[in-house]
């Protein structure tokens, strides 16, 4: 196994067990951390640093989620990329219900640091967990 392939089944496995500094630590100090389109928290895009990604992303799941997890996780080593392939499961602590989408995220590795995020994922189950209107306006038209 990688060093690479290491570092981020390691920062995956920290942030099941709700270790967020052992995560923050993975990064690099100049991380570029970029959420989906559409995704709800996308509208700090990008997050630069570790700081503005736990204020920006880790704090928002925190206040808006119930159980936020990354499950099904697979793991896919290029070298300097790694992919990860799996769903997310969580409550809106809003509307009280649960979506368990799709998602990937790209991660981008260099001297043992993460220092590029990319996350891809299916933005219309988050927007339906979270009520978005323009969510159930697509339900109506077709």
């Amino acid at each position: 196994m990688s060093e690479n392939l290491m570092l981020i089944r390691n920062l995956y496995a920290a942030f099941a067990s709700g270790d967020v500094p052992a995560v923050l630590a993975a990064f690099a100090p100049d991380i570029v951390w970029n959420e989906a389109e559409n995704f709800p928290y996308a509208d700090g895009n990008p997050y630069q640093g570790p700081d503005a990604v736990l204020a920006g992303v880790f704090a928002r799941l925190g206040v808006d989620w119930d159980g936020f997890a990354v499950e099904d996780i697979e793991l896919l080593d290029a070298g300097d990329t790694i992919v990860m392939l799996g769903r997310y499961r969580a409550t809106h602590n809003g509307t009280r219900q649960a979506m368990n989408p799709q998602v990937a995220h790209v991660w981008r590795v260099k001297d043992g640091k993460a220092v590029g995020f990319q996350q891809y994922v299916d933005t219309l189950a988050v927007a339906r967990a979270t009520g978005a209107a323009w969510a159930h306006a697509r339900e109506t038209v077709g």
